[in-house]
């Protein structure tokens, strides 16, 4: 167990990354609330993002993509709302939700983003 989550954490971190390099201001990374956490909080002008991130060791069974169902969604979804009505922004704000997946190999983490993916 320690692993994984040692194994998730690298790859938020990863991500946060991606998209600090891209201009994007990280806000949250693991912003708890009741209802659950969203991995990675970031916004760029006025958009806000919620990324979810899915950190697999190996590709064999799949991308961490293919984790993010229906279900997944819509409680990703809640949590938006549940962070925007929290206050933490104020004012209307346009929201993306992306899922990212990220795996370790030999010369470093492949991280795949799909931006606005539902």
């Amino acid at each position: 167990m320690a692993h994984q989550q040692e194994l998730g954490s690298a790859g938020e971190a990863v991500v946060a990354a991606w998209y600090e390099r891209r201009g994007y201001e990280i806000l949250e990374r693991n912003w708890r609330c009741r209802e659950g956490e969203i991995d990675v909080i970031a916004r760029l002008d006025d958009v806000v993002v919620i990324c979810e991130v899915k950190t697999r060791s190996t590709d064999r069974f799949g991308s961490g993509l293919d984790a993010v169902d229906g279900r997944k969604q819509r409680r990703l979804r809640a949590l938006g709302a549940a962070y925007l009505s929290s206050g933490a922004q104020p004012g209307w704000r346009p929201v993306r939700f992306d899922v990212a997946s990220v795996t370790p190999g030999p010369h470093g983490y492949s991280v795949q983003v799909v931006e606005a993916a539902f």
